[in-house]
């Protein structure tokens, strides 16, 4: 089974991660593993890369003629590619050397038509006190309650993983046509996010199957110092609260997973952070219960957002 990891960038801004990402995945341990950059729209990087990696057999090089999103990049590297299975990669990640393996794995254990992994943070600018392990998903992390029951070391199918770990038979990924290239531009507008979550709620109508998830398939994502910035953070917080509503609208019942999240949080997580508190006041601690009621009441606000903006009741 030959694996295709599409890896895209827009920008030589942030080149010299990008490299660190390319590089874990060429040294990755299974051995059939092809690397396919996509250059979107910059004729710099397209350089570039040819300077860098022309001369790797194991590398495939391309470009789109403007600038399109990485949507739509990723769906051009996949349609490049020469692998059965297509993952995907961002240019702010790093793949453990046994990641393809363990997608590998599970594809061919489980029977599976899609695999993803576990996100594990690379806190660049250190690991802050205040942000609570149930809002990780906010940096691109996995989060406390994510997973089959809720447990993220749990392997099992959901209905998607992060997009920087996450794989398709590469046939089921066409027959798909990819992405939803509208995502992030659908009516222009340009706050809509979840990708990922509209490819696998189609994934789970039209196939039946959702994504195998394999806690043991990990990709470390640097979070940047901004990141970390409140204002950032509760922003994102907003516009992950509206997309989760446009989502209900363009594909039936995609949100399931978030609306079991939300219970146990509100349920058990919340109810245990304050019985912690309680038991045992620290700032830390603290701030992390204010943190999780604030960013809560952010996503709710989002989400009412976009019940006037997508409604349909």
């Amino acid at each position: 089974m030959r694996v295709s990891v599409v890896l895209c960038t827009h920008t030589l801004d942030r080149y010299h991660d990008l490299l660190d990402a390319a590089e874990s995945v060429r040294e990755q341990t299974y051995d059939d593993v092809e690397l396919v950059l996509v250059s979107d729209g910059s004729e710099a990087v397209t350089r570039q890369f040819e300077r860098d990696f022309a001369d790797s057999e194991d590398v495939v090089i391309t470009e789109l003629d403007e600038n399109s999103g990485l949507l739509e990049a990723r769906n051009h590297g996949a349609e490049v590619a020469n692998g059965d299975v297509v993952a995907f990669i961002d240019d702010d990640a790093i793949a453990d050397p046994e990641w393809v393996d363990q997608l590998v794995e599970s594809y061919e254990q489980q029977d599976a038509v899609a695999v993803g992994g576990k996100m594990v943070p690379e806190w660049v600018a250190g690991k802050p006190d205040f942000l609570p392990e149930e809002f990780y998903w906010l940096v691109g992390v996995t989060h406390r309650g994510f997973g089959p029951g809720g447990e993220p070391n749990t392997a099992g199918e959901v209905r998607n993983t992060n997009g920087s770990n996450l794989s398709f038979l590469r046939e089921v990924f066409i027959e798909l046509n990819g992405f939803d290239t509208a995502i992030g531009g659908r009516k222009g507008d340009a706050n809509l996010q979840g990708g990922e979550t509209e490819l696998c709620a189609r994934l789970q109508q039209e196939c039946g199957k959702g994504v195998w998830y394999n806690p043991n398939a990990v990709v470390s994502h640097k979070v940047f110092e901004y990141r970390m910035n409140i204002c950032w953070l509760l922003d994102r917080a907003f516009w992950q609260g509206y997309s989760k509503r446009a989502m209900e609208t363009f594909v039936e019942d995609s949100t399931g997973e978030e609306s079991a999240f939300l219970r146990q949080l509100l349920m058990t997580y919340l109810p245990q952070r304050l019985w912690i508190l309680l038991t045992g006041p620290s700032r830390e601690k603290a701030a992390q219960l204010v943190m999780v009621i604030v960013l809560t009441g952010i996503v709710g606000i989002g989400y009412i957002y976009g019940m006037i903006k997508y409604y349909s009741f």
